[in-house]
């Protein structure tokens, strides 16, 4: 069909840890076509998307969402990043002294730098523990925050993204209490995922995606706050006074909203399996390291995104037809996806809803990559 592009990848298994959580559910998918027409729900607004109740999403936003996060009040947002930006902004700006910095981790997302540098932030990292583990000392935030009097927030990435660590948001939480620093959770790969409470933890501010992990068509994103923010991130327009600032009035305007709302129940419902997606990340990451395949980050490991180093698979490379882009080829061949084109020597991947029969199958054919080539050096 002219004009049409069709996926390539969409009957292979999906190990790309972008895409993993964020398969559609079946619920998701009808609603994909239902409301895709453009701006499909705003027919619908009295002017703020969060008081739309047919279809239900002035429920969604005002009564399962809070739940859902553990926090008092919440609203969906275009992406976990703009959330972070509305945050950043928010707080910082509402200082009389203008606070102008913020603590974050080493292992943060890219998206965390941007949001801070469009809020006009300095940011002031906790370095991590480097090779191989990378994790995160909660006291280093203690010692960012009494290096600087001009810290407005903290933000903790939870997992992060490359390696997947889930670091000890609870002593975190402690420490910026104690300095009266309120903390983002940047739980991006978290919500939707596995069972996380913005309040359990102690953070004063959650972010999520809904197209990474909460089985929704993207971009958007939800995000959390306790009820003494609420003004301050949600203020409204003065010449518009239904529409809230930080938020540029409305966000997920149609087909994003719908397939966040649609999968919903799907998405609590899995986040119990949450005991069984370790257990399995955890099985392959330990089959795969018998290959020469070695999973960097925590260990054992507590999440279902991993990053791993392969001298075997980057000497491979250097030889094999193809050269660094051999892996991915190889991999294509078996119907399997994620892994980006040329990585070799470092790359993640991500086991989440996969069958244990799936993850036997890419088990198996890296062995048979790895025993391929390296017979047909032995034979040269």
């Amino acid at each position: 069909m002219d004009g049409f592009y069709e996926r390539t990848t969409k009957d292979s298994i999906n190990i790309d840890p972008l895409q993993t959580g964020g398969k559609l559910s079946e619920a998701a998918r009808r609603a994909l076509v239902e409301w895709g027409d453009g701006y499909s729900v705003c027919d619908f607004c009295p002017g703020t998307l969060d008081q739309i109740k047919t279809p239900p999403i002035y429920n969604f936003i005002h009564e399962e969402l809070p739940e859902f996060l553990g926090c008092d009040v919440a609203r969906v947002t275009n992406g976990a990043r703009e959330g972070k930006f509305a945050i950043m902004h928010g707080v910082s700006s509402s200082y009389k002294c203008e606070k102008k910095a913020v603590v974050m981790d080493a292992n943060a997302h890219y998206s965390s730098y941007v949001a801070a540098e469009r809020a006009g932030l300095k940011v002031l990292l906790v370095p991590n523990s480097g090779y191989p583990e990378y994790k995160m000392d909660p006291e280093g935030y203690s010692e960012a925050i009494d290096s600087n009097d001009d810290v407005a927030l903290a933000l903790v990435t939870y997992p992060d993204g490359n390696y997947g660590n889930l670091p000890d948001v609870r002593k975190i939480a402690k420490i910026c209490r104690k300095k009266g620093v309120p903390l983002l959770l940047n739980a991006a790969y978290a919500v939707g995922r596995m069972p996380v409470k913005m309040k359990e933890l102690g953070a004063d501010f959650i972010v999520g995606s809904g197209h990474k992990s909460m089985a929704s068509a993207g971009p958007v994103g939800v995000m959390g706050m306790k009820e003494e923010f609420a003004d301050l991130i949600l203020r409204k327009s003065e010449r518009h006074p239904a529409k809230e600032v930080e938020l540029l009035g409305c966000t997920a305007r149609g087909v994003t909203i719908m397939t966040l709302i649609a999968s919903f129940p799907h998405v609590k419902s899995r986040i119990k399996k949450w005991g069984k997606e370790v257990e399995k990340a955890r099985y392959f990451s330990k089959q795969v390291e018998r290959f020469g395949i070695i999973q960097l980050g925590e260990k054992p490991h507590n999440h279902d995104l991993m990053f791993f180093e392969s001298e075997i698979l980057y000497n491979i490379s250097k030889k094999a037809k193809g050269g660094r882009f051999f892996l991915y080829r190889e991999l294509k061949k078996r119907r399997i996806h994620g892994i980006k084109p040329g990585l070799t020597r470092y790359f993640k991947l991500s086991t989440y809803g996969l069958r244990k029969e799936e993850i036997e199958y890419v088990i198996n054919s890296f062995e048979e990559i790895i025993s391929k080539y390296t017979k047909t050096a032995e034979n040269n």
